[in-house]
């Protein structure tokens, strides 16, 4: 399991909710926490869980993948291949059976190309 990155989180955190122009009451009501515990994120004294992280995302307009790498949960490859997933699923011109169909290809041309560098060494060279 990954140890959270908390003191930069809550730095990114408050970053985030300044640039959004809330103050912290705003972002803790708009996100259902505490005003002392949002405080307390922010200041790096508290490690949230994903699903607090993913409600705070919701309320900053961001995506929660973005916090989860800030937070150390999600390494960046995996970010980047679930925000894919998570503009697939939120697409609303497209239907359910057509989102499970590129999520089937997508993974399929991952498996193909090798999703991660590491496994481009297993390749055959030829």
């Amino acid at each position: 399991m990954a140890s959270l990155n908390v003191g930069n989180l809550g730095e990114y955190l408050r970053e985030q909710r300044r640039n959004a122009q809330l103050t912290l009451r705003q972002l803790a009501d708009a996100a259902g926490v505490s005003n002392p515990y949002l405080s307390q994120i922010e200041r790096g004294l508290r490690k949230p869980s994903a699903e607090i992280l993913q409600q705070l995302a919701k309320a900053l307009r961001i995506s929660a993948e973005t916090l989860y790498v800030q937070a150390g949960i999600l390494d960046e490859r995996s970010r980047e291949e679930a925000e894919v997933r998570s503009a697939i699923l939120a697409d609303p011109s497209i239907t359910e059976r057509q989102k499970q169909i590129l999520l089937e290809i997508y993974d399929s041309f991952r498996r193909e190309n090798g999703s991660s560098k590491d496994n481009d060494d297993s390749k055959p060279s030829g």
